[in-house]
């Protein structure tokens, strides 16, 4: 895989690239920030702060005590999928104070991956909510914690309802193969989805 910083302005792949935005998104401490950080082939920008004691009225840290910092506005990476394809991942932050942001985050998205962790499933209901309430293509992808009882895809789609189609995967949000994995079929699943759209409005009379 080329590196990013091997490329150089005005070069042909500068001018045939295509870049596509794909939004991270799930619950508090789910490991969005990790997963982004994990497959960014440049160095991630994280805007964390840590958490104070003036958070813990609306911030729900069951499950995550051991959490000591939060994304407040995006985490941003990039990775090269193949020569010609690049991936622009931005990490929503998790909190229900910050979801204000997710309209301006989303603008532009082919798609999302929604990280869940089956300790604290119903987290990611408001992530799949918005997503299909927008008709935004996305899968859920579940973070296997080694501490986390282990449920299959099945069980998981069952258990949030999702609409027939919807992918879930499993994967570890910290190995950089894994987390790939889950970009590639994303955008496979959005392309199917868009393209169904298209073909849809143009049989219409």
């Amino acid at each position: 895989m080329d590196s990013v910083d091997s490329v150089h302005p005005g070069t042909e792949r500068d001018e045939t690239e295509l870049a596509l935005k794909i939004l991270i998104a799930g619950g508090f401490g789910v490991g969005k920030t990790t997963m982004v950080a994990a497959v960014s082939e440049i160095r991630p920008l994280r805007t964390e702060e840590n958490l104070s004691a003036v958070g813990e009225a609306v911030d729900d840290t069951r499950g995550v005590d051991s959490k000591a910092t939060t994304t407040v506005a995006l985490d941003f990476g990039r990775i090269t999928i193949r020569r010609g394809l690049s991936l622009y991942l931005f990490g929503t932050p998790g909190q229900d104070r910050f979801w204000f942001m997710w309209d301006d985050l989303s603008a532009g998205a082919l798609g999302a991956v929604v990280l869940a962790d089956t300790r604290r499933l119903a987290d990611c209901f408001p992530a799949v909510d918005y997503f299909e309430n927008r008709q935004v293509p996305f899968l859920v992808a579940v973070n296997c914690f080694p501490e986390a009882h282990s449920y299959g895809a099945d069980d998981v789609a069952r258990a949030l309802d999702l609409d027939s189609g919807t992918p879930v995967m499993l994967c570890d949000a910290r190995d950089r193969d894994s987390g790939k994995e889950v970009l590639i079929r994303l955008v496979e699943h959005a392309g199917r989805m868009h393209t169904a759209r298209m073909l849809d409005t143009a049989g219409r009379p």
